[in-house]
């Protein structure tokens, strides 16, 4: 038996104990492959897409497209690439763009490469999250946003979003993958840090 297997719990039951608007609730039986079992929660949440618009400013310095935002859950005002949820039957491509278009009125200029892709929390989530780049943005019209919704469309140097992630305003796990995965494909495109 390889270790995958030996790790791995079959599943014996599911059963969905809180429905909700943003994620539902499920407890989940499981086995060892040792025979032990246990109960489990699984949080069955939408998948996410995570836009990084990038451009260079009037003066030539790369900057990113941002939104500040209130968030409930932390009860703080952050700063954040634009995101949301993938809707049914959307690819996570297109809901990142939506979300662009939705949340700062831009549009891509140039192209959208994915750049990564994970588990935000594996521990007890069974979503993913995307993370696309986007090279240029123009604006064309006005936010669209939702009805609890309430932004501010940002430009800041890329420097300076580096440099402060993990601090105050940028204290947002996702946006810290998001910035770990343009890093990494900076190595391959330097101009974008210059």
């Amino acid at each position: 038996m390889d270790d995958k297997t030996r790790l791995t719990w079959r599943t014996l039951e599911r059963e969905k104990v809180y429905a909700g608007p943003i994620f539902d609730i499920r407890k989940v039986r499981r086995e060892s492959s040792d025979g032990r079992e246990g109960d489990f929660i699984e949080i069955d949440a939408p998948k996410w897409a995570t836009v990084i618009p990038w451009f260079r400013n009037e003066a030539g310095l790369p900057c990113f497209l941002m939104v500040r935002q209130y968030r409930h859950g932390s009860d703080s005002v952050t700063i954040e690439f634009p995101a949301g949820t993938v809707d049914r039957d959307e690819e996570p491509k297109e809901a990142a763009l939506r979300e662009l278009r939705e949340e700062t009125g831009c549009i891509p200029t140039g192209g959208v490469v994915e750049i990564g892709s994970v588990s935000p929390n594996p521990a007890f989530m069974n979503n993913r999250v995307w993370f696309y780049f986007i090279e240029g943005v123009k604006r064309v019209g006005d936010q669209h946003l939702d009805a609890h919704e309430q932004l501010d469309i940002l430009t800041i140097p890329v420097q300076e979003v580096l440099d402060s992630m993990g601090t105050e305003a940028y204290d947002n796990g996702i946006m810290m993958i998001a910035q770990a995965f343009f890093l990494r494909f900076a190595q391959k495109r330097p101009d974008l840090l210059k």
